[in-house]
């Protein structure tokens, strides 16, 4: 068969896996190891047909895939692949164009200036800020902190290292993603050097007076902070930093701030909601994962910053070979090579899937679908809350809430009781197959995270996590659940 009948065969496969992913599973139910067993050991010497290629991947991949695209997939934070974005990723294969700089792909580089700017409206943040499509919120992050220790140190850390300079800190709150951790390594600042500053209040924002005094304790002791890192809607319970407060703090110290707002970002296109980025206007960069719930494939991160030579800065090189021949010494007005915005030289056409997705929808259906997503969830948390066998332990943000099950027989048990119980009650839901949820420790506590946000998802999706919640609940605490005291 061609290439084209088999662009066909695999375009009717795509279609008929989302026609059909709500049959299956949602999370995969293989035991580790057994599709690394069933595949030969060694690669084959001949070529053999696609037909059975296919046929193994209906038999052996897709048994031990867990569907993300399934509408009842509550766990983590989606990653959507809306059919617009799916078409628009098979072309971006086929063209397999290589987008490190403008010559190398002008209508690319382009689209992804125009889309960016699409995006910042649409989040509501000012004109002034420019944009990139990166690969994750943690590559986003990762240049904001090279960015910041290098405003910080005047650019010399790049040319002469850290040795020998000042003790470099950066400030955010345990709600902030891992990634800044990650990041705060990676740029040779050290671990020890992310000062985790206390939450305070409903929202478990970061505490301002904390900041403060951490950032003057700092200066006494001779250390140097050169960037905050604010949180808009944490990946643990969707904790939201007061981000204008922060930032009179940053502006006023001097200090490089960086607002994560990898997944509740793509929420700000409903005004309603934009309470929660107040103060964003005044950051020096933005990140938020249109991949997440702006229903376009993975990978595909909006990063905004400020002052885009203060971010080429740091990361841009441009050797002879990487120059675009007929520029002189200076830059071709509306010239962009995105390469010097990002870690990777290499780029794939992202900007494509988003133009796509944007267009094919329009901003009031994306705009529908977020609404609806965070009006389930509240509704199901109330749902919940109503139930004496839950509780809800952290309220929705957006379309996140946490909970626990605490059924009669353990009401009044030890704490350690009652997190054992809905650990392996979440273990019991996920083998289940009909939904799919995760956990985090919240204040010492074990807890069940539940969210929202897939592309399919609907209200009678939602409303069967409860009651697949109150039938496993109910079934394990009288049938499969023994408590320590029980087995001694």
């Amino acid at each position: 068969m061609s290439f084209r009948d088999w662009a066909h065969r695999a375009a009717d496969w795509s279609a008929d896996y989302l026609e059909r992913v709500r049959s299956f599973p949602v999370r995969a139910q293989t035991r580790p190891g057994a599709i690394h067993a069933a595949l030969p050991a060694s690669p084959p010497e001949a070529g053999e047909p696609m037909d059975a290629i296919f046929a193994d991947l209906d038999r052996l991949i897709l048994p031990g895939m867990t569907h993300w695209q399934h509408p009842r997939f509550f766990a983590y934070f989606p990653a959507n692949a809306s059919p617009p974005s799916v078409v628009a990723e098979y072309v971006t294969a086929a063209m397999a164009a290589q987008c490190m700089l403008w010559q190398t792909s002008p209508a690319a580089t382009e689209l992804e200036a125009r889309m960016m700017d699409w995006l910042r409206q649409m989040i509501a943040l000012p004109e002034g800020f420019a944009g990139v499509i990166q690969d994750s919120a943690t590559s986003a992050t990762f240049a904001a902190i090279l960015t910041a220790r290098e405003k910080a140190l005047g650019g010399t850390a790049n040319a002469h290292g850290l040795a020998g300079g000042p003790t470099l800190r950066v400030y955010a709150s345990a709600q902030t993603h891992s990634s800044v951790d990650k990041a705060v390594r990676m740029a040779g600042i050290g671990g020890d050097n992310l000062v985790k500053v206390p939450t305070s209040g409903s929202a478990w924002g970061i505490d301002v007076a904390a900041l403060e005094r951490a950032l003057v304790e700092d200066r006494a002791a001779g250390r140097l902070p050169c960037a905050v890192v604010a949180c808009l809607g944490g990946t643990s319970i969707g904790a939201c930093d007061d981000i204008a407060a922060v930032a009179e703090v940053a502006r006023r110290h001097g200090l490089y701030l960086h607002v994560d707002a990898a997944w509740a970002g793509a929420a700000m296109i409903c005004p309603e909601f934009r309470h929660l980025m107040r103060g964003a206007e005044e950051a020096d960069s933005v990140v938020f994962n249109p991949h997440k719930w702006l229903f376009t494939n993975f990978d595909c991160t909006a990063h905004f910053v400020r002052d885009p030579a203060a971010l080429t800065g740091a990361l841009g090189l441009r050797p002879a070979y990487l120059r675009t021949l007929g520029r002189g010494e200076g830059e071709v007005a509306g010239v962009t090579d995105y390469n010097e915005w990002s870690v990777p030289l290499g780029r794939r056409f992202r900007a494509l899937k988003l133009w796509f997705v944007i267009r094919s929808y329009g901003v009031e259906a994306l705009r529908g679908k977020i609404r609806n997503h965070v009006a389930w969830s509240r509704e199901l948390a109330e749902r919940l809350a109503a139930d004496p066998d839950f509780e809800i332990v952290t309220p929705p943000v957006l379309s996140l809430f946490s909970f626990r099950a605490v059924p009669a027989r353990l009401r009044g048990a030890k704490p350690a009781e009652i997190d054992a119980f809905n650990e392996a009650l979440l273990t019991r839901v996920n083998d289940d197959g009909r939904i799919y949820l995760t956990q985090t420790v919240h204040e010492g506590r074990f807890v069940i995270r539940f969210q929202a946000g897939q592309t399919e998802t609907t209200r009678e999706d939602v409303m069967m996590a409860g009651d697949v919640l109150r039938e496993l609940a109910t079934e394990f605490a009288a049938t499969g659940f023994r408590s320590a005291e029980e087995t001694v």
